[in-house]
């Protein structure tokens, strides 16, 4: 019998090993540094007594209960009368503490295997995120400093707009009549005055004998007119150095190229005017006149003629172009 007792000692030994190596592995936990404190536990089987009761309680508004709880009973704790702590009573209620023990393994067995590198995983997501933080709220002040940059410039922007458009539309009124005559009007009215940035512009012209009415239902001539106004209207307000007309003259009469040209000697002291044209009284107003001659058939060349009474060229390259006539 003293046999069998030391060899299932010994058996008893290897599973307690077994068991202790388990724990260690699995939940991290020293079994040799472990000081049990029955106090403690009676604390903590009383509060998850008091769990299950407050669960089983929640439960009976919905369902009825047909089979009573295992460990129930509150035989295994009583309570001091004279310190009010917890007394242990004779045999602990070892059902319950097998049904919370299982009740835990299967949480713990739920959670899956422990994570070794989460903590560094942690550090490494946490540096991240401030990174990132970080970058969001510099985005975010700079997407706020250029709303407040962008308000300011349309602020500014539909001011000067505003001015310029003023200052435009009256200067297309005034030239509009010195071309057309006393009788004639014109005026430009904004598509949408909410968003004078965007909105679009209608020409409204009026020659003389002829209704109110879009740009789009005048002829070549007058179109080419109301143009010309619109163009020497803006000239009033900014200047430029450099002017390219090409062809502008091309639809109009005899009567209108004299007003034409006319008011193009109104802002040759501020512009240099480029002009492409065909007509004869265009080129006779002219200061300086560039074409392309062919004195050889076949071999062409360009040939500039001064047409002014200055004998210093007004472009150096006039002598090498050609032949100059007063």
């Amino acid at each position: 019998q003293r046999g069998r007792e030391e060899v299932r000692t010994t058996q008893l030994d290897l599973r307690v090993e077994s068991i202790t190596a388990s724990i260690t592995e699995r939940y991290q936990v020293e079994i040799e540094n472990f000081r049990p404190d029955a106090h403690q536990l009676l604390l903590a089987l009383e509060s998850q007594k008091a769990r299950n009761r407050r669960s089983r309680s929640n439960k009976i508004e919905e369902t009825v209960v047909t089979e009573a709880p295992v460990g129930d009973s509150d035989a295994d704790v009583e309570v001091d009368p004279e310190t009010g702590e917890f007394v242990e009573a004779a045999e602990p209620d070892w059902g319950f503490i097998e049904a919370s023990v299982k009740e835990m393994r299967r949480k713990l067995d739920s959670m899956g295997p422990v994570n070794l590198d989460a903590i560094q995983e942690f550090e490494e997501t946490e540096e991240r995120l401030q990174f990132l933080t970080e970058q969001h709220a510099d985005l975010t002040n700079s997407k706020e400093e250029l709303l407040r940059v962008l308000a300011k410039i349309n602020t500014e922007s539909r001011k000067q707009f505003a001015e310029t458009f003023i200052k435009v539309r009256d200067n297309f009124k005034m030239m509009f009549r010195e071309l057309f005559g006393e009788s004639a009007k014109a005026d430009l009215i904004l598509l949408d005055e909410d968003d004078p940035l965007e909105s679009g512009i209608d020409i409204i012209a009026k020659p003389p004998g002829k209704k109110l009415q879009t740009i789009s239902l005048l002829s070549g001539g007058e179109r080419s007119m109301t143009a010309v106004a619109l163009l020497f209207a803006i000239y009033m307000v900014k200047p430029s150095p450099f002017c390219v007309l090409d062809e502008l003259d091309a639809p109009l009469d005899e009567a209108n190229i004299a007003r034409f040209v006319k008011m193009l000697d109104r802002f040759i002291t501020q512009s240099q005017f480029v002009i492409i044209t065909h007509s004869k009284r265009t080129m006779n107003r002219a200061d300086v006149m560039y074409g392309v001659t062919m004195q050889e058939f076949g071999v062409s060349k360009p040939v500039g003629m001064k047409l002014t009474q200055d004998d210093k060229p007004t472009n150096p390259e006039l002598a090498e172009l050609g032949p100059a006539g007063h």
